[in-house]
């Protein structure tokens, strides 16, 4: 079913493991979101130049190219919609955008089994906004087939400065959409004022951790004045590695359900070069963050497709255990038998060659233990490069033209590793079967002991995925 939504501390050089292909502990405050939200929203790209015929037009080219198989159902209307509100207080669509009304949006997502979602702000200068509405606003989101909210955080009325204070202005929403029946995703956007990652579980599916993000990859901005998460002025124009900075310490934050939201994908908008939004993209994945694409879809490069086209790094994100990665050179990872996924991450302004032994991957084992080497570090691991398989450039040209039909799970003539379906087979699913789309491609092994190593380009990242070895002890491999 589609969806429809309205709506420096630096480092130079990273490991960043996680566990990974397990099942996780569900603690959604109302069953959504058990794995990261997907979708497109237009304001990265379109902001205000919003209309009905840009968002019918652009999910339609995402059930074209295969996206919305991949698990991007949310179309998300984000600002400059609305026209004000009807003598009884009812929001009013603007009819020169969406002369058709904003059901009528809904039901057309609704058919290319999409998902509408909407946002809403608190008090808004010359637009309607729901604070003070929310029961009435909620009621006619649901009557237009909205899936999930976005509620924004302009101009609140001073309603902020403490956790509770924020907690109290959107749990009103939060109840307020549950009252309807109807399940709507609800995506807090408080930009991280007031440390929402300590309230926003029980009220919401996610949160903004920081401020704005634009299309760069490191560039200072004082209109983000803040390095760190705990931050009074959030601001706008932060940098993709000043997210990730800030995302850093609060990565233990999120769960099922409950997800820290570092921003919409900047990815195909032009400001980075290729191997930044890889590096963009496969650490919003391994970050648990919603992947929302934030670019023109029906003018998107086939490298851009590829980009966001890539089951396996996709996989990491949709993987039901729900862990984030850590930064293990400052901060710990969790340890439990499951695959691990390490990216080598490579913010410096030369390539580098990147080492990460077990006992660095494996940090609270090797810390904890107190019977010798921890038995994730004396066994065997296959390594599998999730980069490996990315689509091809005369591929995904191809798909974009039209001259390749998307056909389930494979496009005619592609190798099924550049493919995946999950509206047939969950990753979940998938994960379980071992389905060769989802695993990357196995280059080699570390052994016991080992050292997992890789030359990371200036602004790159490495990727890998790590299973353990059945029956390995200490037996020697080919090492990496």
């Amino acid at each position: 079913m589609n969806r429809f939504v309205l709506c420096l501390s630096f480092v130079t050089s990273a490991l960043w493991p996680s566990q990974v292909h397990g099942q996780g502990t569900q603690f959604s405050y109302n069953g959504l979101a058990n794995t990261p939200q997907m979708g497109w929203d237009n304001w990265n790209a379109f902001g205000c130049d919003v209309s009905e015929e840009l968002l019918l037009g652009t999910a339609q080219k995402i059930v074209d190219y295969g996206l919305r198989d991949l698990g991007y159902y949310y179309v998300i209307l984000d600002d400059c919609w609305s026209a004000g509100r009807t003598e009884n207080g009812t929001l009013l669509a603007n009819s020169t955008k969406f002369p058709n009304c904003m059901k009528h949006v809904g039901d057309q997502l609704h058919i290319r089994q999409l998902k509408p979602m909407t946002t809403g702000h608190h008090v808004q200068i010359f637009i309607a906004a729901s604070l003070g509405h929310e029961k009435q606003d909620a009621m006619t989101f649901a009557s237009w087939g909205v899936d999930y909210l976005k509620y924004d955080n302009c101009y609140n009325a001073g309603q902020a400065g403490t956790q509770l204070i924020s907690h109290n202005r959107y749990k009103v929403m939060s109840q307020a959409l549950n009252e309807t029946g109807r399940p709507i995703l609800y995506s807090l956007c408080n930009w991280g004022e007031d440390y929402p990652w300590n309230w926003g579980s029980t009220i919401s599916n996610s949160w903004r951790m920081s401020g704005d993000i634009y299309d760069s990859f490191d560039r200072p901005d004082d209109r983000c004045p803040c390095t760190s998460y705990d931050c009074s002025l959030p601001g706008f124009h932060c940098s993709v590695m000043n997210i990730i900075n800030k995302d850093a310490p609060i990565v233990s934050k999120a769960q099922p359900g409950a997800w820290n939201d570092l921003d919409n994908l900047e990815v195909g908008n032009g400001g980075m070069t290729d191997s930044e939004y890889v590096l963009h993209f496969s650490m919003w994945a391994i970050l648990k963050s919603p992947l929302i694409m934030g670019t023109a879809i029906p003018d998107m490069s086939p490298q851009t497709l590829s980009i966001y086209s890539n089951p396996a790094v996709i996989a990491l994100s949709q993987d039901p255990l729900g862990i984030s990665a850590h930064r293990v050179w400052q901060y710990p990872a969790p340890v439990d038998g499951y695959d691990y996924v390490v990216a080598l991450l490579n913010a410096g302004n030369t390539s580098l060659t990147m080492n990460a032994s077990l006992t660095d991957i494996f940090f609270d084992a090797s810390s904890t233990s107190s019977s010798g080497p921890a038995p994730e570090i004396m066994q065997s691991w296959d390594v599998h490069d999730l980069w490996a398989n990315r689509m091809d450039t005369a591929t995904a040209s191809s798909i974009l033209s039209g001259n390749a039909t998307v056909n389930g799970t494979v496009v005619a003539g592609m190798n099924s590793t550049m493919r995946y379906n999950s509206t047939r087979m969950s990753y979940a699913e998938g994960l379980a079967r071992n389905e060769s789309a989802l695993l990357g491609s196995r280059i080699g092994s570390v052994a016991p002991m080992g050292t997992l190593s890789a030359r990371v380009e200036r602004h790159g990242i490495a990727l890998y995925r790590l299973r353990p070895v059945p029956g390995s002890g200490t037996r020697k491999r080919d090492e990496l």
